[in-house]
């Protein structure tokens, strides 16, 4: 399997990801699906007044969101890859979660990258069964514990957040607030 990745920042904030090790997870979640072919993803890194326009766009809510994900299965074609879809991660909203923290912001924009592509792989979490399913699947994927995988935050989003992020919850890492967002279908 061959991972193609293509990542552009719009935000301001920088130095939040490596392309080389999301390239890596990309590689062992792939594997670990089971996909053999080449794979072409992409990223967007931005800002909530970027990630409100598309989640207001394509899900019809005008607040920010962590991260969403478009599909695109298109199959690969004439020695072209397999095209997964766009993953868009908001660094400004990682960036309230983790209090700023850097080094927790790398991993959160580590796991939100895993999150987004297991969407693309067809994976939800509309129910508890299939959360649970996302979470062991997250947690394997990342080398990190079930809470760590999918914990719960104890602080209040800002005003204007996505709804899924306004329930007080106790650990700093985890919003989950994004979702898929279909595209061309």
């Amino acid at each position: 399997m061959e991972v193609l990745l293509g990542v552009r920042n719009e935000s301001t904030r920088k130095w939040l990801y490596r392309r080389d090790a999301l390239r890596r997870l990309a590689l062992r979640i792939g594997v670990g699906e089971g996909l053999s072919e080449r794979t072409e993803i992409s990223v967007l890194f931005c800002d909530d007044a970027r990630m409100a326009e598309l989640n207001g766009d394509y899900r019809n809510e005008k607040k920010p969101t962590d991260v969403l994900s478009f599909e695109q299965g298109l199959p690969a074609a004439s020695g072209r890859p397999t095209v997964l879809g766009d993953i868009v991660i908001s660094l400004e909203t990682v960036e309230y979660n983790c209090g700023g923290d850097r080094a927790l912001m790398r991993e959160e924009v580590a796991l939100l990258f895993c999150h987004g592509l297991l969407h693309l792989l067809g994976y939800d979490h509309a129910t508890k069964r299939e959360r649970e399913e996302m979470t062991d699947r997250q947690a394997r994927y990342l080398g990190v514990s079930q809470e760590a995988a999918w914990g719960s935050r104890s602080i209040a989003p800002a005003p204007g957040r996505d709804a899924e992020s306004k329930a007080p919850r106790s650990n700093p890492r985890n919003n989950r607030g994004g979702g898929r967002a279909r595209l061309g279908r």
